[in-house]
C-alpha cells in the first residue's frame, strides 16, 4: 500500500502543531509509523484469514489484497497491538523496535 504515484509522504516531525488539520483527508501524506515502540509481525501460516484485526486497526495499517490479510503498512502502523489481541490464531505477534 503506497500513498500513491508521485505522493511524497512526509514524517510525522512535519506534522502541524497542536493537531490542527488544514486540509482534509491528508493523513495520507504523512508517515506516522516511527514513533511506534512495538511492532506487529504477521505470522502467515497461523492466520485463518477471519479478518478480525481488520475492522479493530485504528490507523487502517492492515493490508488486505483480493481480500486476504498480507501483512502491515508500517508507514502508518502505530504499534498499538489491537490487531493482536483481536487475533484468536496467534496470526500477530509482537516485535520490540
Amino acid at each position: 500500500m503506497n500513498a500513491g504515484k508521485g505522493v511524497k509522504l512526509e514524517s510525522w516531525k512535519n506534522m502541524t502543531h497542536g493537531a490542527h488539520v488544514f486540509e482534509a483527508g491528508n493523513a495520507v501524506n504523512f508517515k506516522t509509523g516511527d514513533w511506534r515502540s512495538d511492532k506487529p509481525i504477521f505470522i502467515s501460516e497461523n492466520c485463518k484469514q477471519c479478518l478480525l484485526c481488520f475492522p479493530v486497526c485504528p490507523d487502517s495499517a492492515i493490508v488486505l489484497e483480493d481480500g486476504q490479510m498480507q501483512g502491515f503498512n508500517y508507514d502508518f502502523c502505530k504499534g498499538c497491538l489491537v490487531c493482536m489481541m483481536a487475533c484468536p490464531f496467534k496470526a500477530i505477534e509482537k516485535e520490540g523496535v
